[in-house]
């Protein structure tokens, strides 16, 4: 189609045919004008798209959660999605049994590698009353060392995303195992791989790098009885006790469900899910719709990293976000950064909190705190640790866990205020 030309129109004269236009000259000035036309009208649809998009995407309730590595920001935005896109939750529940198989390995190899320490030092006067079955348990449960490398291997983590996190000041609560971390596009592809598309497909084996979930599972299952009673030993649990070994969070959850977690046909619940620590680097963004006022709201949640090498990705998202929801877990009053033993963890999320507070960045931002891991403060004071102790600034304050709740709300400034467990 040739353009239709008006005399009134100033640039006619421009764009007018050339007089006495040869038959050829025309097919060819009129293919030109229908190209020129089509890359018109596709540049007007892309406009109309990009600002269908755009209104879209302003409509859309965008939250950013932050706080500390192993602040319970995961477990928030599990809840989040557990309740708000159920779908794709389920579809991925089988895929997480990778992941608790590995939360409950590494809590096994934890206490073996005390165990270990405690045999060394048997020789002292006050040595513990170690049996046969002591030595034969460490014999029995090495495979599962394999097994922790090869399910690490199975989800993407290689020799360079571990970490060595042991603390050797006296006044912390030491760690004995090391860290590691997932890179985001590695998990999202063993999510993508192990997908519950059918009945069938969750019992089917992944391969990745030689590793095959099948075996791996057949090894954790036949350690069960072992694992179980490494766990329910009374020496065992004085080793822990004695040398000072902290597990992480949810140890105790998945050492105590061994044996429903070490059997071949073992499908995770929610609730393990929940409790499941995986922590991944990169940031991780999550679509939900969420009922307000009878009417679905398309919620965008984003979860960044929390480790101090990590914090400058925050910034971006200071101008876009609607709302920020801080985990501060009060139980780490006890505890310090991995990268600078020398800062106090609790201190250093109010730290970042009033960081946060202050930045004009976020003056039109609804900005919420929570203080989490509430019933993790419960069992170390139930233990008769003093908060004191490791925050002078808590003075003679009660030793309980409203006391310490309450000076962490004082301290927080904050008038949205949540409390949270593990």
């Amino acid at each position: 189609m040739g353009f239709n030309y008006d005399s009134s129109d100033p640039l006619a004269v421009v764009t007018a045919p050339p007089p006495n236009e040869a038959p050829d000259e025309k097919a060819a000035r009129e293919e030109r004008e229908a190209e020129a036309q089509r890359i018109s009208d596709q540049i007007d649809e892309e406009l109309r798209v990009e600002k269908a998009a755009l209104k879209k995407e302003e409509q859309i309730v965008k939250v950013l959660l932050l706080g500390q590595s192993e602040s319970g920001k995961s477990t928030t935005l599990k809840n989040f999605r557990m309740r708000f896109a159920r779908d794709k939750w389920v579809q991925e529940r089988a895929s997480w049994r990778t992941v608790l198989q590995l939360n409950l390995v590494r809590s096994v190899n934890t206490i073996l590698e005390a165990l270990q320490e405690a045999f060394d030092n048997d020789d002292e006067e006050d040595a513990l009353p170690f049996t046969d079955k002591h030595h034969l348990l460490r014999l029995r449960l090495r495979p599962l060392r394999g097994v922790e490398s090869d399910l690490k291997r199975l989800l993407g983590v290689r020799t360079e995303d571990t970490l060595e996190c042991s603390q050797t000041s006296p006044r912390l609560s030491p760690r004995t195992s090391s860290e590691f971390y997932v890179r985001s596009h590695n998990w999202r592809s063993f999510l993508q791989a192990s997908r519950l598309g059918d009945s069938e497909s969750s019992r089917k084996p992944i391969k990745h790098d030689g590793v095959s979930t099948q075996d791996i599972t057949e090894v954790i299952a036949s350690c069960k009885n072992d694992i179980v009673a490494l766990w329910t030993d009374r020496v065992v649990r004085e080793v822990l006790q004695r040398y000072k070994v902290r597990l992480e969070d949810s140890a105790s959850f998945f050492l105590d469900n061994s044996e429903r977690l070490a059997t071949r046909d073992y499908e995770p619940t929610d609730d393990d899910i929940v409790r499941a620590r995986l922590r991944t680097l990169d940031i991780q963004e999550h679509e939900m719709n969420v009922a307000e006022d009878g009417e679905l709201q398309t919620w965008k949640i984003y979860d960044v990293g929390g480790s101090r090498t990590q914090r400058n990705a925050w910034l971006p998202y200071f101008d876009q976000v609607n709302a920020i929801i801080f985990l501060a877990p009060i139980s780490c009053f006890d505890e310090r950064l991995q990268e600078d033993p020398r800062v106090n963890r609790l201190e250093d999320s109010f730290i970042l909190w009033k960081a946060i507070c202050s930045s004009k960045l976020l003056s039109q931002t609804t900005l919420i705190i929570f203080l989490n891991k509430v019933d993790i403060l419960e069992h170390k004071i139930a233990n008769g640790v003093m908060v004191n102790r490791y925050l002078p600034s808590y003075g003679d304050r009660p030793n309980d866990t409203q006391s310490v709740v309450k000076c962490a709300c004082a301290t927080s400034h904050s008038t949205f205020v949540g409390y949270a467990t593990a």
